[in-house]
């Protein structure tokens, strides 16, 4: 028996990147610890969701090998082959494809945007000349990122290292499931007296020990945004220095805000006018705050100006680059990622683009989900023949998967990397085995958490012939002719992501971790990047592009509206046990959440003669599934708040029971946001009542 070794690395199950102590034993690793005594950021999970490593890596149910497709798509029925027939088919096909319909054809699907995989694949599309790259931009990050760019230039993020006095919470849950503001720091600040807001229409653990708990209307986030505005422009609560020396067209939201009254905003966000107002005060009033804000704003068919108004929010009340407020940064280190993904090197073109009129999309180097669903099924402008997708599930996470399904059942060619058998693995044509952190060297590169760049260092071995995503790309492009672009292994691509910061991986290892500068400067420093120098709440340029140049007072969008067949509104958010659609395999997180649950009110509950326990039809003009019903007395009773993501490993037929719980089963792909693509995914007529379908065994 060999004898146990420790070592520090951090984990990659959630976007906090916390430090952990790894036990590794013959190969296997047997405990996961935090790291208490190491000086990284550290934050303890309350599920302690990235001790469920330990069973994902040594999970019996992991993809080892290649696979390939016997039978009909969807049946089952696979054959092992070598990794060198699976990439010489992979390549060989791509080839034909190139020759024969352009490079546009072939469409790449990612997952998170951040990871060295996510690098490697946006490059290797750049390399072999396809601009169709579909990712979750439109619906995290991409909205809020872009809407910082274009108000002040830079995108900017919660101040870890200073204390604010006012933390304000808005559409995320930084206790359970997002780390939008680390909770050390965020607990600190509540220990010296700062005042705590929590927007949500559920009432999340954090919000029990909030001052103030807003409960809007799900979907209803800009109107609320625009409410604060007026209410601080009309009680003159904004910073009138600042605003007069660094914004521009202040003028054009004042007059604004004076078309709609705080009754036009109750009514659409369901939040009482007394609040509206006592929120703007707390926030203008008490600083320094921070705005610590979720995809709850990104999954709207507005989400970019919603986004804006929040941003604009920050800056009139100068919040905005101050210690304890949010701040812009710049990562140390590292190759930024246009130059990696070789963007100037093969720019892009409009004309060779789907969804080319979401114009902020395309300026991310991303294509909306639905410009690659509805290519596929209506072969304009061009007909997409194949895909390749790295750490998605695009049946359980696109909008509208009936769609999703009809789309992907269509393609020529679909080649799917996971780490286990999944719905849409299910129906590919080649199954590819893939490795996780800490099967394999990674650098945490995508922008990382708060600008800071981590290195994940190989601990064991994967499971039987599975690589990394890197890998598979890289060995992919040398078969395809892009040798020139790629590098003999993927580990010397390492070195080269880190090249400005003057040192090797195997450096880095023992560093462990290169930390981002905060930029506190003032204005007159340079701190905004736009064109203008300033703050601009008016922007031109947006105006230029065709779209608003200022955010505005919107009312209830027909399509969000209760109507007497469907009279309740449908929301949801992230599993506390699970990363969107991954882990329903893993017994350690099945065990906090076995199945995907439906909370209603009581009294909701009990007019559709529903009792707790019961499984529940949750349907939407676009479909029907069923959850099991949770009450919970804090909620609306006009909302119903869902699962996301769920499958049924535990039921192979029928694509493992992809259709039963989806909640995606139930939103539609339009309308979208003009911008960026988005959709309403929060705040959907629906109904509800008694089943006898079961979402799994």
């Amino acid at each position: 028996m060999r004898a146990q070794q420790k070592f520090l690395t951090f984990c990659p199950l959630c976007l906090g990147h916390c430090s952990v102590e790894v036990t590794v034993e013959n190969g296997r690793i047997v405990e996961w610890e935090r790291d208490i005594e190491g000086g990284f950021p550290n934050e303890p999970c309350p599920f302690t969701k990235g001790r469920a490593i330990m069973e994902i890596t040594s999970h019996p149910e992991r993809l080892k090998y290649p696979l390939k497709r016997e039978g009909a798509k969807g049946e089952g029925k696979w054959k092992r082959i070598p990794w060198d027939e699976a990439l010489d088919t992979i390549a060989a096909r791509l080839k034909e494809l190139k020759s024969d319909f352009g490079p546009e054809c072939v469409a790449l699907g990612l997952g998170e945007v951040y990871g060295m995989y996510f690098a490697f694949a946006e490059r290797f599309a750049s390399a072999f000349g396809t601009p169709n790259v579909a990712t979750p931009g439109h619906l995290c990050g991409g909205p809020s990122d872009m809407a910082h760019s274009f108000t002040y230039g830079s995108p900017c993020v919660a101040d870890n290292e200073h204390l604010s006095r006012l933390i304000l919470i808005w559409g995320c849950n930084p206790i359970n499931t997002s780390l939008g503001m680390r909770r050390e720091t965020m607990r600190a600040a509540l220990l010296e007296g700062a005042k705590l807001v929590v927007i949500d229409p559920k009432k999340i653990d954090i919000a029990n020990r909030a001052d103030l708990w807003i409960r809007p209307r799900p979907g209803s986030d800009g109107a609320l945004a625009m409410g604060l505005l007026k209410v601080m422009i009309d009680e003159r609560l904004y910073d009138e220095n600042f605003v007069a020396q660094w914004t521009i067209g202040f003028e054009h939201l004042r007059d604004h805000t004076r078309s709609y009254s705080l009754e036009d905003v109750e009514r659409v966000t369901w939040v009482p006018r007394q609040q509206i107002e006592e929120l703007a005060r707390l926030y203008a009033c008490v600083k320094p705050a921070v705005t610590v804000a979720g995809n709850t704003l990104e999954n709207l068919a507005n989400a970019f100006q919603v986004c804006r108004a929040v941003s604009i929010l920050r800056a009139i009340s100068g919040n905005v680059n101050v210690p304890g407020g949010d701040v812009f940064f710049t990562p140390e280190g590292f190759t930024r990622p246009g130059r990696f993904m070789l963007l100037s090197k093969f720019p892009r073109k409009a004309e060779q683009t789907l969804g080319r009129e979401y114009r902020l999309a395309m300026m991310a180097a991303f294509i909306p989900y639905q410009a690659l669903v509805n290519a596929i099924l209506e072969e304009k402008p061009y007909p997409i023949r194949a895909a390749l997708f790295f750490v998605t599930n695009p049946l359980l996470t696109y909008p509208d998967a009936n769609k999703t399904y009809r789309a992907l059942m269509k393609l020529d060619f679909m080649v799917v990397s996971e780490l286990f058998m999944t719905p849409t693995a299910a129906i590919a044509d080649i199954v590819l085995p893939a490795a996780i952190s800490p099967e394999h060297n990674k650098v945490c590169y995508w922008l990382a958490s708060y600008g800071a760049l981590r290195a994940y260092p190989k601990l064991i071995d994967p499971p039987g012939e599975a690589w990394p995503d890197t890998k598979i790309i890289n060995e992919l492009a040398k078969r395809i002719g892009l040798e020139e672009y790629f590098w003999d292994n993927d580990e010397n691509a390492l070195d080269a992501m880190l090249e400005p910061s003057g040192i090797t991986f195997e450096e880095f290892k023992h560093m462990r971790m290169l930390k981002g500068k905060k930029e506190y400067k003032s204005p007159q420093e340079g701190a905004f990047r736009t064109s203008s120098g300033k703050v601009e709440i008016y922007s031109k340029a947006l105006g230029e592009l065709g779209y608003s140049p200022m955010p505005t007072f919107q009312e209830v969008s027909p399509t969000a509206s209760c109507t007497e067949e469907y009279p309740l509104l449908l929301t949801n958010g992230k599993d506390e046990a699970s990363i969107m659609s991954s882990w329903r395999h893993i017994a350690y997180m099945r065990n906090i959440k076995p199945q995907p649950v439906v909370e209603l009110n009581p009294d909701t509950a009990q007019k559709a003669g529903l009792k707790e326990g019961d499984w529940v039809y949750i349907e939407t003009k676009n479909g029907r599934i069923s959850q099991k019903l949770l009450l919970n007395p804090d909620l609306d009773p006009r909302v119903v708040f869902a699962s996301f993501g769920w499958w049924f490993p535990e039921e192979p037929s029928n694509l493992y029971g992809w259709s039963k719980s989806n909640i995606n089963i139930l939103t539609e792909d339009e309308p979208a946001d003009s911008a960026i693509g988005a959709v309403l995914l929060r705040g959907i007529p629906c109904r509800v009542g008694p089943t006898s379908d079961q979402g799994g065994k």
